[in-house]
């Protein structure tokens, strides 16, 4: 069974879903791969962990929490969930190109995989693909649309001066 609650932020709404134990899903409504399918899903406002996901969010949004702990459950390719786990590794307030996510999976050449496999990602914030950016800077590729990449990034930027990209690279060196 797939339960689902809406959820109101900043970003506007969120859908969560949930197969009862783990948080499946968090998506930004009108973003792209937003699922079709709720009919036949249960809504549910209790059901595990959707309290404890709006608390961690309510935190996060009030700049009181940096980093999420909710259970989650990442469905896709063994590449994607590669990536998403990569994804939860950047720090709060830091960025990292799609080339560099694709070298710290040790296969340089898949920056575009990488790019795709990131839109994908079925859990918008708490796994953080608005931290990943193209290699000249600039803001590219967001599910949710670019203008809620940049306000997330300029949220935690806005209490967290971001490391250089050696220093990142560094603390990613330590996962492999």
């Amino acid at each position: 069974m797939i339960y689902y609650r809406w959820l109101d932020s900043p970003l506007g709404r969120l859908l969560l879903t949930s197969d009862g134990k783990s948080l499946t899903g968090l998506y930004l409504q009108g973003q792209k791969h937003f699922p079709d399918q709720i009919a036949g899903w249960q809504q549910a406002e209790q059901v595990d962990p959707f309290g404890q996901v709006q608390v961690q969010l309510q935190e996060y949004f009030a700049h009181q929490r940096q980093q999420f702990d909710v259970p989650i459950q990442l469905q896709g390719t063994d590449f994607q969930r590669q990536v998403w786990h990569l994804l939860c590794q950047i720090p709060y307030g830091e960025t990292i190109s799609y080339g560099e996510l694709a070298q710290a999976i040790q296969q340089p050449t898949a920056a575009r995989a990488v790019g795709a496999a990131n839109g994908r990602n079925p859990i918008a914030v708490i796994v953080p693909c608005h931290r990943v950016i193209a290699s000249s800077g600039k803001l590219t590729g967001y599910a949710g649309g670019l203008n809620r990449k940049q306000w997330l990034l300029g949220h935690e930027r806005a209490v967290h001066r971001p490391k250089s990209s050696e220093a990142f690279q560094q603390s990613l060196a330590l996962f492999d």
